[in-house]
């Protein structure tokens, strides 16, 4: 059976679908989806015929007699599974039809019918959008197994879709569960080296809270600088470790409570390098190693184990060795009292180009004093309350 002109529907009708006949003769096309399609078209016939075999192979068929009757259509009940449409009609053809629904129902296959035998007009309709064009006259089978084809490809793109949006979701969740879980493993990391460096304030009492302290003004200085957050923190690592070689040095010289001999002091000097090479085999503080190597070198070359100068010293450890100096002139030692922070200030100022990098020191200068003074309280009352604690358990 051919669908052609309407003028030609009474003689096939007759024939083709005689009583209670229509059943039998689209019997193997029926479909248990139920899925909506639109048919339109300007001749009422054609609409008929095409609707009701389409509604005997099960789908849901809704009528629409011109190209703007079906776009109120599509206001009025939203997106169908499928458009069948004519192309040649009044007021607002195939064409104008399919570009205007695409905006609003992207997803929506469209079949174009038509009975001009023109290439170009069908290509013309798959360029703007269409799935694909039926010419009339067509066959039943011709139109069901082109319905069929829309349908499954349509479900295709939203499996696809459905597939690809639960994917990212689904990568989305395991990268912010990776994320929480490196973040976890990195404070542990971070826990870690403060019960290091605890220990090694507990073993070179004179100097309890340094670590602490020169980690905050290092930290205070790399962000005056502008560094990335990232970058801050490896600097903080190192800063906070730098003296961890010294568990290595015997406590005969580490305590020592006068001025070590020369012998003594090159052994002194291997802290450096021990801290180096204890924390060079992780991975997680390789950075922070190089820091701890080189926070005994001067700018000008004369500082130790390598006699690093200028640039050829991590940026790092330039920035802790301003730190380290100002916890060391406001600290309180056995040999003289805690100097305030403008002597720190001007003992700095002083030895910039020499033992500090200038570019540094021009940042430190321009920091207010209370930042010290404000960050040295805060880490001193946290010794204050652990050292309490400690003494409340014995």
């Amino acid at each position: 059976m051919y669908i052609t002109e309407a003028a030609a529907w009474p003689r096939y009708l007759g024939d083709v679908f005689p009583s209670g006949s229509l059943d039998k003769c689209v019997y193997n096309t029926r479909t248990m989806d139920g899925d909506k399609i639109l048919v339109v078209d300007d001749e009422d016939a054609i609409r008929e015929i095409v609707s009701s075999m389409l509604s005997a192979a099960g789908y849901k068929c809704t009528q629409a007699s011109s190209g703007l009757d079906a776009l109120s259509v599509l206001e009025a009940q939203g997106e169908f599974e499928l458009m069948l449409s004519d192309l040649m009609m009044a007021e607002l053809d195939g064409i104008g039809l399919l570009e205007r629904s695409k905006e609003k129902f992207p997803d929506m296959p469209v079949v174009m019918v038509t009975a001009v035998h023109d290439i170009s007009v069908a290509l013309a309709a798959i360029r703007n959008g269409a799935y694909d064009y039926l010419l009339k006259p067509f066959e039943r089978e011709q139109l069901m197994a082109t319905v069929r084809r829309a349908l499954e490809n349509r479900r295709l793109k939203l499996e696809n879709r459905a597939y690809q949006s639960n994917l990212e979701s689904l990568v989305t969740a395991r990268t912010e569960q990776l994320r929480l879980a490196m973040g976890d493993l990195e404070r542990s990391y971070d826990i870690t080296l403060e019960a290091l460096g605890d220990a090694l304030d507990l073993k070179d009492a004179e100097t309890e809270g340094h670590s602490k302290r020169v980690t905050a003004f290092t930290i205070a200085m790399a962000r005056a600088m502008g560094l990335p957050q990232e970058r801050i923190k490896v600097i903080a690592r190192g800063a906070f470790l730098h003296d961890i070689g010294k568990m290595a040095i015997p406590d005969a010289i580490l305590r020592k409570p006068g001025k070590l001999d020369a012998d003594e002091l090159l052994i002194m000097q291997e802290h450096a390098y021990r801290g180096y090479v204890m924390l060079k085999k992780i991975p997680f503080l390789a950075e922070a190693a190089e820091i701890v190597y080189s926070h005994q070198e001067k700018y000008d070359g004369t500082g130790y184990p390598r006699q690093l100068k200028g640039n050829e010293i991590p940026l790092g450890a330039r920035i802790f060795s301003i730190a380290d100096t100002l916890d060391a002139i406001t600290s309180d030692r056995p040999y003289r009292a805690a100097q305030p922070f403008s002597a720190a200030r001007e003992e700095i100022k002083r030895w910039g180009g020499r033992q500090f990098d200038p570019e540094v020191v021009k940042v430190f200068l321009a920091m207010p004093e209370s930042i010290w003074d404000d960050l040295r309280k805060e880490i001193n009352s946290q010794i204050i309350r652990f050292a309490y604690a400690q003494k409340a358990t014995v």
